[in-house]
């Protein structure tokens, strides 16, 4: 099941629509959006950007807003990881490559190519067959004292 939109609630800024990594949503602006339940991957991006709260999960909760700077991000156990890829193509954005081979480790590990592009969505960390990837969230910076 598809994520979906409010039509009560949407305003039809249009966030939603700009973060979509497959098109899924449509609508003019200032009016109300959809999802195309057939191009919906259930990525989540739509529901974290949205302002207004318009966005239902697929277990019919509503999605919460959440600054991009708090998104959390994939972290790579380069011990664990066996360079399989699998992350790279799960990865909705294209998001993340895999490195070169350096030092002793005659193997590349993925890494965010485009930190940018990540929404979040944590398919590569649920697709990695020897859970080498945990999504992180950003540390808030530490106050410095006067």
């Amino acid at each position: 099941m598809p994520y979906t939109i409010n039509s009560q609630t949407c305003l039809g800024d249009g966030a939603c629509k700009r973060f979509c990594p497959t098109n899924a949503i449509s609508g003019e602006a200032k009016k109300p959006h959809s999802i195309d339940s057939e191009l919906c991957i259930e990525c989540g991006a739509c529901g974290r950007v949205c302002p207004k709260a318009s966005v239902f999960t697929p277990s019919g909760y509503i999605a919460t807003m959440t600054k991009r700077s708090a998104w959390p991000k994939p972290q790579v156990n380069n011990k664990k990881c066996i360079s399989c890829s699998i992350c790279i193509d799960a990865c909705p954005t294209a998001c993340l490559a895999l490195s070169g081979a350096t030092g002793k480790d005659k193997h590349g590990h993925p890494y965010m190519k485009n930190e940018k592009a990540c929404i979040a969505c944590a398919y590569c960390a649920h697709e990695c067959p020897v859970d080498a990837i945990v999504m992180v969230a950003p540390q808030p910076a530490a106050e410095t004292k006067a």
